[in-house]
């Protein structure tokens, strides 16, 4: 039997000239004192030293030089240090604000409700176009900013896409300013496409078309809409004291001049909350369109789902604190947003019995669109499962910070927001491009990604429970192997996409010819128009019976 000497010894015999290794933490540094001295070789230490040399000897220890496991070592000639910590935190926070406020909202309030809006309610176009096209048009920018912040000398913003105080003000890099210019501009635009929704939907519907007479997709976006309009301004209060904080010398979010950096997540989560149900509210009326249209029967319970999408927008603004729970509340402030949280389970569990109930005894056909709104409904409803566990304040105290969280958040907001934008966009792509897709590949589509969906986030539930905590560069040694499997899953559904990908393409370049009503049940204006739908789409508005 080696002893860990012996091992590293081992280990060492397998090192050739030329090589970086990276030796992670405790017995593998030791490989270092028993290389070859005829080779080149330069090692890495876990947190971050590029070029470590052997131990030193007694009596010539620098304490400022350590590995991850606090052991002193020596650095070659020209060696580097980075701090992967950082370096993840700068990573998952442009991951996560370029997702959330970024991609999720430009799908959530421009592509759909540009295209399908004006040709749900009758009218030709929206209401303010030279509006809805500034707000498309500095988003590059906002974009461009925060990618940019990246290659700022000091690197980029490295707090995380919350940036709580005080690692986003007393800590924060230079390139925080940039972070917060391009959150401005991504909210400005935000505003303006809700805006323009809200004037387009209230002031262009056809003749005849009464507000109980709207399709579920266009109440959905109208309620998201008012949401946008009442929760960025929140946002934007926020990062402006993170600013002035910064480089202004105020104290909102510094205890030591007579702030609270506990009052930085109350906003912060104040503006999240919502936000969330602003991704999720759309696509409750997309699956809201597809079900009827492949279950031959009309949605069960039409006024119960625009009641039920008014009171979660109205709850929404009353749950934020359910992130909180663990930061020193108050025990009737903790039972109040926890009962809040809990409450606003019912209109969503409202939406899924209607659901459920449009699909029973109808005549269902199995098409991508409604395999994908199937996907959603099941998947969607395990990530709100998975919230109630969460809303229980002793429970939380468990969950909170782990990978259980994760798994939760991507349950409702992958399988959630992204599979109703792929049930969409099969939905609707024959509209918008005038060919039908390949049928096949969207099958492949849809199966792989449901698979590998489920093999990335659902052991996470497991990871999260048993106690491996979020928001880390690394991970302990017995979270490796369900790691693994959960990084396979990962890998095969950003593979899958590339099938999406190449379906589209496909069908914009050619294949069969849609009708102006391929999917034979289907209701609405927007398949009396040809395919593909003209710019202006109604020149003369149709009458509503």
């Amino acid at each position: 039997m080696l002893d860990k000497t012996g091992i590293a010894k081992r280990i060492a015999k397998e090192v050739k000239d030329g090589y970086y290794v990276n030796l992670g933490i405790g017995i593998p540094t030791l490989v270092a004192n028993y290389v070859r001295n005829d080779i080149e070789v330069e090692f890495q230490s876990e947190n971050g030293v590029l070029g470590m040399g052997p131990f030193p000897f007694e009596g010539e220890e620098d304490a400022d030089v350590i590995n991850a496991g606090k052991q002193t070592i020596t650095t070659l000639p020209g060696a580097s240090f980075f701090d992967s910590a950082m370096s993840f935190s700068m990573i998952r926070g442009q991951h996560v604000d370029l997702t959330i406020l970024g991609a999720m909202e430009v799908a959530e309030n421009g592509d759909l409700a540009n295209w399908m809006i004006p040709m749900m309610i009758g009218a030709p176009d929206m209401a303010l176009p030279r509006m809805n096209n500034l707000s498309f048009w500095i988003l590059p920018f906002a974009f461009l900013i925060l990618i940019g912040s990246l290659f700022t000398e000091g690197g980029g913003p490295s707090f995380g896409w919350t940036f709580y105080a005080p690692l986003s003000t007393t800590y924060g890099p230079d390139s925080t300013a940039l972070f917060v210019f391009s959150v401005h501009i991504m909210g400005i635009s935000s505003i303006m496409g809700a805006i323009n929704v809200i004037v387009t939907i209230v002031n262009m519907r056809a003749p005849g078309m009464t507000w109980f007479k709207l399709p579920m997709f266009v109440w959905t976006w109208l309620i998201t809409a008012f949401l946008l309009i009442a929760v960025m301004p929140v946002l934007a209060g926020a990062v402006t004291m993170v600013l002035t904080d910064k480089y202004f010398g105020t104290s909102f979010f510094d205890a030591a001049g007579g702030g609270d950096p506990v009052m930085f997540q109350h906003i912060f989560w104040f503006f999240g909350h919502p936000e969330v149900y602003i991704m999720i509210l759309p696509s409750f009326g997309i699956v809201s369109a597809i079900i009827p249209a492949f279950s031959g029967k009309r949605l069960f319970g039409y006024h119960s789902m625009v009641y039920a999408t008014c009171s979660i927008a109205i709850l929404s603004f009353l749950v934020w604190a359910h992130h909180m729970f663990t930061t020193g509340m108050p025990v009737f402030a903790e039972l109040f947003f926890m009962y809040c949280t809990m409450l606003i389970a019912v209109p969503t569990g409202v939406k899924v019995f209607n659901w459920v109930a449009t699909m029973w005894r109808g005549a269902l056909t199995f098409e991508t669109p409604m395999l994908f709104a199937i996907a959603f409904i099941v998947l969607f409803t395990i990530g709100g499962f998975s919230g109630l566990m969460l809303a229980i304040v002793p429970a939380d105290f468990q969950y909170h910070d782990t990978y259980f969280v994760v798994a939760h958040f991507h349950y409702v907001l992958v399988t959630g927001a992204v599979f109703s934008i792929m049930a969409a966009a099969y939905y609707w792509l024959p509209k918008w491009t005038g060919n039908m897709y390949d049928h096949k590949l969207s099958l492949w589509h849809f199966w792989t990604s449901v698979i590998s969906v489920n093999v990335l986030f659902f052991p996470m539930h497991f990871l999260g429970l048993a106690g491996m905590p979020r928001r880390i560069p690394d991970y302990a040694i017995q979270f490796a192997d369900v790691n693994q499997v959960v990084s396979i899953g990962g890998f095969a559904f950003g593979l899958s996409q590339l099938i999406f990908l190449w379906l589209v393409i496909k069908c914009i370049k050619g294949g069969e010819p849609a009708e102006s009503k391929p999917w034979e049940r289907a209701e609405g204006l927007e398949w009396t128009v040809p395919s593909p739908a003209p710019h202006h789409t109604f020149t003369h508005p149709p009458k509503v019976d």
